[in-house]
C-alpha cells in the first residue's frame, strides 16, 4: 500500500489504515477476508455484497471478555445483527443473545440460542410478542411501563408459567451519553426511576411474576470510558439502594453502548479505561454484601459485530457535474442506510470507504461517493479522495458489520437484495442468497 501517499491525502487514512492492520488483509493490492480476496467474492456472490469475518467477531468478544472479565456476562445486541449465521457464532461462544421482538426470539431460537440465555427488552412489545415468548420459554423479560406489567402478569396468569422479570430504568442521574442518548430525560425507554417503586409493587403482587432485576442503559455508540463506567456504576449503586431496603435483586443489566470508530476524528474507546474500572467495580461488589452474589450482565451489539463487516459494492459510472466527480454504484442507502448518515446522524460524516481492488494506486481524486437510488440521500462519500475511480471497480465500507442491511430500506426502488456471506477460516457461507428484482403485481380484478 502507498502508506505515505495516502496519509497525505486521504483525511481518514489512520482510520483505515488502522482497521486494515487490525481486521482485515490485503492481497496483490486488493483487500481479503481472511485469505479470501474480495474481488474473488464479488465474482462468486454478486454486487452489491456483505461479508463478515467470523474470525473477527470472536475476536471481539473475546477482547471486551478480557479487559471486562468474566464476572460480566456477555449477551449479543440481536438488532445489531439479526443473521442466524452471525447470532450462531456468538452462541457457539457462550455468549446470550438480547432480543427485541419476538421476529428476534425466532431467530435467538434458530441461532441455537437456549431460552435461559435470551433477554427481551424493548418498549412496545405486544400480548402476541409476550405470549409468545412465555410459551417458548425466555430468561428474562424486561418490562418498561406500568401497562406492560399488568398485561405481562394477565398472560403468564394465563399460561400457568411464572417468568422472570427485570425493571427497565430510566435513570434521574445524567449518566447518559454516546451518539444517541435514551435516558436520563423524557424516553420511550423503560420506567422513570420515580415509578420503580410502583413497578416492583406491582411485580411483588403478581402470581405469576418474579422479579430478578434491573436494566439500566442510557445511551448507544459510547466511546468514552468515564461515561461508560458512570452508567455501570449508577446501575450498581441503584441495585444496592433496593436491596438494602429489603428488594431482591439478582441481575443488573448495565445495557450496552460500547461504540466503534466511524469517522476520522473517532478516537476508540479506551478499554484498558474501562479494564480497571470493571475491576473496580467488581471489588466494590465482592466487598458489599449486599452486591457480592449480584450477577452483572452487557448487551453490546455494535462492538461485537461492527468490524466484522464490510459491504461492496461496485462502481456503474463515473461522471463530472459541474466541476464535481460522482462515482456511481450499484449499492447505496437501501442496503446500508447508516453509511449515507440517515439512521440517527445529526451531522453526516463518510464511513471509512475504500477502492477495495486498487489499495495500491495513489488516492489522489476528491469525488463523491453516491448510490443508483433517486434521491439525494443516497450519498455515502461526500468529501472521499480515491484513485481516479472506474467502471467495475470495487468500493467497501468497512465497519459495516452491524446495523447494515436490516436497518436500511431494502424495499425503496425495488432494487435487488445484496447477498450476505460468512468467512469462517477456509469455509466460505451463503447466509442469504441475492435476491432478484421484483416480479410485477398482478392488477386487482
Amino acid at each position: 500500500m502507498q502508506a505515505q501517499t495516502r496519509e497525505e491525502t486521504h483525511p481518514v487514512q489512520s482510520l483505515i489504515l488502522s482497521l486494515l492492520a487490525n481486521h482485515w488483509g490485503v492481497e496483490n493490492g486488493a483487500l481479503s477476508v481472511d485469505g479470501h480476496p474480495l474481488p474473488d467474492l464479488i465474482a462468486r456472490f454478486g454486487s452489491p455484497l456483505y461479508v463478515y469475518s467470523a474470525k473477527t467477531m470472536r475476536g471481539q468478544l473475546k477482547l471486551l471478555r478480557n479487559h471486562v472479565g468474566r464476572d460480566f456476562d456477555v449477551f449479543f445486541s440481536v438488532k445489531a445483527n439479526p443473521n442466524p449465521a452471525v447470532l450462531k457464532v456468538f452462541c457457539n461462544e457462550g455468549a446470550g443473545l438480547e432480543i427485541a421482538s419476538a421476529g428476534e426470539y425466532v431467530r435467538a431460537v434458530r441461532a441455537g440460542a437456549l431460552a435461559d440465555r435470551i433477554l427481551f427488552a424493548g418498549p412496545g412489545k405486544t400480548d402476541e410478542e409476550l405470549s409468545y415468548v412465555v410459551d417458548g420459554g425466555i430468561g428474562e423479560i424486561h418490562v418498561e411501563s406500568l401497562d406492560e406489567i399488568e398485561r405481562l402478569s394477565r398472560i403468564c396468569d394465563q399460561a400457568k408459567k411464572t417468568v422472570s422479570v427485570a425493571v427497565r430504568v430510566n435513570p434521574d442521574a445524567s449518566v447518559q451519553g454516546g451518539a444517541m442518548r435514551m435516558g436520563g430525560g423524557a424516553t420511550a425507554f423503560g420506567l422513570d426511576e420515580s415509578l420503580l417503586g410502583a413497578a416492583i409493587e406491582q411485580i411483588s403482587i403478581a402470581s405469576h411474576l418474579s422479579l430478578r432485576g434491573l436494566h439500566i442503559f442510557s445511551g448507544t455508540q459510547i466511546l468514552k470510558a468515564e461515561t461508560l463506567l458512570a452508567q455501570w456504576n449508577y446501575g450498581v449503586s441503584l441495585a444496592r439502594r433496593l436491596i438494602k431496603s429489603g428488594v431482591r435483586i439478582e441481575t443488573v443489566d448495565l445495557g450496552g453502548g460500547l461504540g466503534i470508530p466511524y469517522f476520522h476524528n473517532d478516537k476508540p474507546l479506551d478499554l484498558e479505561v474501562v479494564a480497571s474500572g470493571a475491576r473496580l467495580l467488581r471489588e466494590e461488589m465482592r466487598a458489599d454484601r449486599h452486591l457480592r452474589s449480584v450477577k452483572l450482565m452487557i448487551e453490546p451489539g455494535r462492538f461485537l459485530a461492527g468490524p466484522s463487516g464490510l459491504y461492496a459494492t461496485r462502481v456503474t459510472t463515473v461522471k463530472t457535474s459541474r466541476g464535481e466527480c460522482f462515482t456511481v454504484t450499484d449499492g447505496g442507502m437501501h442496503h446500508h442506510l447508516a453509511a449515507t448518515g440517515n439512521l440517527g446522524q445529526v451531522i453526516k460524516k463518510d464511513y471509512p470507504v475504500i477502492l477495495a481492488n486498487r489499495l495500491n494506486d495513489a488516492y489522489d481524486t476528491a469525488q463523491k461517493v453516491v448510490g443508483p437510488l433517486c434521491t439525494p440521500l443516497d450519498t455515502y462519500g461526500r468529501k472521499t479522495i480515491l484513485p481516479s475511480p472506474r467502471p467495475g471497480d470495487t468500493v467497501a465500507i468497512l465497519q459495516s458489520g452491524a446495523y447494515g442491511l436490516s436497518s436500511s430500506p431494502v424495499g425503496f426502488l425495488n432494487q435487488p437484495m445484496p447477498a450476505e456471506v460468512l468467512v469462517d477460516g477456509q469455509d466460505v457461507t451463503l447466509i442469504r442468497p441475492r435476491g432478484t428484482f421484483e416480479q410485477p403485481v398482478t392488477p386487482m380484478p
